[in-house]
């Protein structure tokens, strides 16, 4: 069953792939002109359909061969939040029948599901602290409110991209190639994973941590940064770090993962300057002229609704279900942990941007730029802290 569910998984991706395909080709035929919608859009929809499904068969798959909702590592959430992702475009597309939103929103539920196959995707035990009926409540919930946050995203890189004058360098095309880049880096990281995974590479470090507890850290990709004086291990395809970790990085596998993050950053350089180099401008150049027939009003609008509807939801996730979940697990409902830190960050930005969507006027383009940083903090959230900085939700 366990297989089964990862098949499922790997066939609803290439579905989405084809889909894309199918709604590019769509967007290029109607231009979004006619309401009507195209043979080529249905069955780009009706695919997109099929690949949702089958998400939603390994999810269940995976329920059911587990024991417990699939929830409870970086796989299974990154993939979950995919799924969510998936979910919020079928939901806004039946409102909307745009196009456009195929185009740019199933890459990035492809990308987090690229990115979650990094992780181990093996089922474990549920560590004590993991074994409550509020580990499917608090942590669906606070995903799908991201999911639906995802889609508000989407809508600013698309208005952004078509808005910036891409004719000149600005402060706005800069920051809108980041963006893009940082896209390429979760590619990028996925790739070189699977590079070095094909390759059974392993390095492993002795380090004494703050506890003066001796512990072995294993690298499954070439040690960029190494544990603050940790000796390396003899094996046939060991090699040294280039630095050390800064000494106040002491927590579980902290060097191993900031060591992931700077090959996601590495890759996703690479990649960057191998597109630049072949469609010889930036990349959001590229792309604005194909956006000439996209309305502006209604990219705006997509974004507020997004917004509109998945910050309750993830206030409800994030937030309250979060804090009855602590009180039960740790006696108290508010900690300063990291993860709860940021997703009070997160929640915060968001109410931000509706008071001043609602009390400002603020629309068009600074609403674009406030939905796509939101989304940005989001990210940091799920891949900086999970991987860097050590807290009570580092056994995720």
């Amino acid at each position: 069953m366990f297989q089964l569910s990862s098949q499922l998984l790997g066939i609803s991706f290439f579905i989405f792939f084809i889909a894309t395909i199918l709604f590019s080709a769509s967007f290029k035929t109607h231009k979004n002109k006619d309401t009507k919608l195209s043979k080529i859009e249905k069955m780009a929809f009706i695919l997109t359909i099929v690949g949702f499904l089958l998400q939603v068969a390994y999810f269940v798959l995976r329920w059911i061969a587990s024991g417990y909702a699939p929830v409870s590592n970086m796989f299974e959430y990154m993939t979950f939040f995919g799924i969510t992702i998936v979910l919020a475009f079928i939901i806004i597309y039946l409102v909307y029948k745009t196009s456009i939103l195929g185009v740019f929103a199933l890459p990035i539920a492809m990308i987090i599901i690229a990115y979650a196959s990094v992780f181990p995707d093996n089922m474990q035990p549920l560590v004590p602290a993991l074994q409550s009926y509020w580990l499917k409540i608090h942590v669906t919930t606070a995903a799908l409110g991201e999911g639906v946050l995802a889609i508000s995203f989407v809508a600013g890189v698309i208005f952004l991209i078509k808005a910036v004058n891409q004719h000149k360098t600005t402060k706005e095309t800069v920051f809108l190639e980041l963006v893009l880049y940082a896209l390429l880096s979760t590619v990028g990281f996925a790739g070189v994973t699977l590079i070095f995974n094909t390759m059974n590479y392993e390095t492993n470090y002795s380090w004494v941590s703050e506890t003066d507890v001796e512990t072995t850290i294993t690298y499954t990709m070439p040690a960029i940064v190494g544990p603050p004086n940790g000796t390396l291990e003899e094996s046939n395809n060991s090699y040294g770090a280039l630095v050390d970790a800064p000494s106040w990085m002491n927590g579980v596998n902290a060097p191993r993962k900031l060591n992931s993050l700077l090959w996601a950053l590495l890759s996703g350089l690479s990649l960057y300057i191998i597109t630049r180099l072949v469609l010889r401008k930036r990349i959001g150049a590229f792309i604005q002229p194909k956006l000439k027939h996209v309305r502006d009003d209604l990219l705006d609008e997509i974004g507020y609704r997004s917004v509109l509807i998945g910050f309750p939801i993830f206030t409800l996730g994030a937030l309250i279900f979060a804090m009855i979940w602590a009180q039960e697990a740790w006696t108290r409902f508010w900690g300063w942990d990291p993860k709860e830190v940021w997703a009070l960050i997160t929640w915060l930005f968001y109410a931000a941007y509706l008071h001043l969507r609602l009390s400002k006027g603020w629309q068009g383009k600074k609403s674009a730029w406030l939905a796509v940083i939101g989304f940005i903090i989001i990210m940091l959230n799920l891949v900086v802290v999970n991987l860097v900085i050590a807290g009570l939700h580092s056994y995720a």
